[in-house]
């Protein structure tokens, strides 16, 4: 089966996917018609760091929730919304200081603060709630229960957020244009013809999902962090800061390795926990829904079928 490179993400009432070459987003107006948004990508943006292993990973990881923010304010705009369309001081104020820069700010510090939100929600908080249980950490034995119970902390927030989440009335629907993004990769893989038909018969969950991405980052810190052993909560919390890029990349290359190897028996037992949690985060799409993950799928081919193998 053909592994493809081609990723996208769930938007709202759309899909975006990035291909070798360009990125497209398709969005469902509320008239019913399909807006298609399509960007080159910039080759020399592209391969500066592209064979640099773990490095690659950090910057693929930024750019990429560069790109997700960017879509996701792009598909707000067709969303109908019952507001005050005056402008605010606030947002006059913002323009002042900005200029026509302000589109960009608005975005990095989205960008900013979903990785110090995940952050502390994933990493510091297990640390500071493990740091609170009396182990001896002076001893080799108390540093692995610490570690061990900062890991199960860890698991138990994640499970909890994806649930939490999952329950949310307008977040149904993005899970299930996400479905419909993994459906329309599956096809691909398959070497269909990407039809609405043959789109809907395949699954909603896919190892090479950004789900199955941070189950990896997490059991990746767990192993990392271990080995950081106990100071004080401090000097731990600080330690795990400077750690984060290093367990983002290292995140990375085991998903690409995953990928490639993703019939192996044993990568999909070890595969298996990221695509449970997917039944958190996908669902099943209509066919409207497929059909808008197919244009936005076909807006991203390239002619040279190997340009985009995984």
């Amino acid at each position: 089966m053909k592994k493809t490179s081609i990723g996208g993400q769930a938007l709202i009432e759309g899909v975006m996917m990035r291909g070798p070459e360009s990125i497209a987003i398709a969005v469902r107006k509320p008239d019913g018609e399909i807006v298609i948004d399509k960007k080159d990508i910039d080759p020399s943006k592209n391969n500066k760091f592209k064979k640099v292993p773990v490095v690659r990973g950090v910057v693929e990881f930024f750019r990429m929730m560069v790109i997700g923010v960017k879509a996701l304010m792009f598909s707000a705009e067709f969303v109908d919304l019952e507001e005050d369309k005056k402008e605010s001081k606030f947002d006059s104020f913002l323009k002042r200081i900005f200029g026509d820069r302000l589109l960009d700010a608005i975005i990095y510090f989205s960008v900013i603060l979903s990785i110090a939100f995940s952050v502390g929600l994933f990493i510091l908080v297990p640390n500071f709630l493990a740091a609170l249980l009396p182990f001896d950490k002076k001893t080799f034995s108390g540093v692995v229960y610490y570690n061990l119970f900062e890991g199960v902390i860890k698991l138990l927030i994640f499970f909890l957020y994806l649930a939490l989440t999952s329950m949310l009335k307008d977040i149904k629907r993005v899970w299930q244009y996400h479905g419909a993004e993994h459906k329309t990769i599956h096809c691909y893989e398959s070497e269909e013809e990407l039809t609405v038909e043959n789109v809907r018969k395949h699954t909603t969950k896919h190892p090479r999902c950004g789900t199955s991405f941070l189950f990896i980052v997490i059991m990746i810190s767990i192993v990392v962090f271990a080995f950081t052993g106990w100071h004080n909560i401090l000097i731990n919390t600080l330690i795990r800061l400077l750690l984060v890029p290093l367990v983002a990349g290292l995140s990375y290359e085991v998903l690409k390795f995953a990928g490639r190897h993703s019939e192996h028996p044993v990568i999909k037992v070890l595969n298996a926990p990221g695509i449970g949690f997917q039944y958190f985060t996908t669902r099943e799409p209509d066919d409207d829904q497929i059909e808008v993950a197919i244009q936005a799928f076909k807006n991203v081919l390239v002619e040279d079928k190997e340009a985009d193998k995984w």
